[in-house]
């Protein structure tokens, strides 16, 4: 899983420059290797479901992040603690996908032409506080993150 891993976030390493043609069949198959390990009870450590909780968030359906939260939920009760900001991301990166707002604030998009949001967004929902147990950055500093894309080209 690991080796898996580490080509997916290799192949993220200068996204101004992905070829998304490229890179999407790369995805599906390293999704399809994942899922045989998954079907097959290969799976066992933490970093494990965590290696695979990326995997599946950099999928297309919302199914894929469903399943990526819920790996990412096993890595962290299988001793990752870290895979709680990617339980949190894969979290909202469904919810955004099944048309409701995301809880969190970790998705940021943009539509070509248009400013960069985190909408929709149910930022009420949660404290800070439970932001921060998540790794999440707190509002206002996901102010400035979206802040700070708006200046960038492109």
């Amino acid at each position: 899983m690991t080796a898996l891993f580490d080509a997916d976030q290799k192949a993220r390493d200068t996204p101004a420059t992905n070829d998304w043609k490229v890179l999407w069949p790369a995805d599906r198959a390293q999704r399809a290797r994942t899922q045989m390990r998954l079907d097959t009870g290969g799976l066992h450590s933490g970093d494990d479901f965590y290696h695979a909780a990326y995997l599946f968030q950099h999928g297309e359906t919302p199914a894929d992040f469903l399943k990526a939260h819920t790996l990412a939920v096993v890595a962290t009760a299988r001793g990752k603690p870290e895979a709680v900001w990617i339980a949190a991301a894969t979290l909202d990166r469904y919810l955004q996908r099944i048309g409701q707002p995301q809880i969190y604030g970790t998705q940021f998009q943009r539509a070509p032409g248009n400013a960069w949001t985190q909408e929709p967004y149910q930022r009420e929902l949660l404290s800070d506080a439970l932001r921060q147990a998540t790794n999440v950055p707190p509002l206002v500093d996901q102010a400035k993150q979206l802040e700070g894309y708006q200046h960038q080209p492109g």
